[in-house]
Formats: C-alpha cells, sequence, structure tokens
C-alpha cells in the first residue's frame, strides 16, 4: 500500500494500522488542519475517514473498486489527538461489496458509523 500512503493518506494525516480480510485499521492523526471552524474534525474529513478504511478492505480482496454509495451517521464530535476507524465486510459478491466502518475517538468513544457499497470495476 505504499503508493496510497504517499498521497491523500499522507496530505491527511492518515495511517494504516491493520490490514486482513477479516478487517482493516486506519488512523487520523489529528491537526489544526483537520478542524471545522467549531474545534472538531470536520465531517467530511470523518466520512473520508470511514471512505479510505473500507476502500483499502476492499483493495485486499485483490479487486479495484470505486465507492457506489456511501451513508454515514455522525454520532458524537471527533475530538482529541487521533481517530480511529475499522471496517469489516458485511456481503462481497462478484460485482458488490457492503462494508461497514466504525470510527472512534481516543477514547475509543464511537463517533460515527458508516456503510459503504463498492462496485467492483474488474
Amino acid at each position: 500500500m505504499k503508493k496510497e500512503e504517499d498521497g491523500f493518506l499522507k496530505y491527511n494525516n492518515i495511517i494504516i494500522e491493520e490490514v486482513n480480510e477479516q478487517r482493516c485499521l486506519v488512523k487520523l492523526l489529528i491537526s489544526k488542519n483537520s478542524l471545522n471552524p467549531y474545534g472538531m474534525v470536520h465531517g467530511g474529513l470523518i466520512f473520508s475517514l470511514g471512505d479510505t478504511v473500507t476502500g483499502i478492505h476492499c483493495k485486499i480482496l485483490g479487486k479495484r473498486a470505486v465507492t457506489l454509495n456511501a451513508s454515514i451517521n455522525f454520532l458524537k464530535p471527533g475530538t482529541g489527538k487521533y481517530l480511529i476507524a475499522d471496517s469489516k465486510i458485511i456481503k462481497s459478491g462478484n460485482k458488490i461489496c457492503v462494508l461497514e466502518s466504525n470510527i472512534y475517538d481516543d477514547h475509543n468513544n464511537l463517533i460515527a458509523n458508516m456503510s459503504t457499497t463498492y462496485f467492483f470495476i474488474d
């Protein structure tokens, strides 16, 4: 995953922590550039974190995939030193893969839950 780590992930302080077929885990290091005007992690960045963790999870299956649909529920403000996102596969078929991700703050509080559907382009 080295190529991905040098682009979008590096720019947004996202670190890949664990990747396997059962689980993917990424960490977002919060900086002042991560925050909205209210001092919380910007909702778009939280969404990107969920999309990133599930996209990496799809990639480990050996298929190229693009996001077909995504829905997020913001439950608490994103604050602290970092956020952690994990993912699990709900259903993987020939052309479509549905995943769920949970995003936690550095005190293990659930701050967002996301469902993402990917389309396999290969």
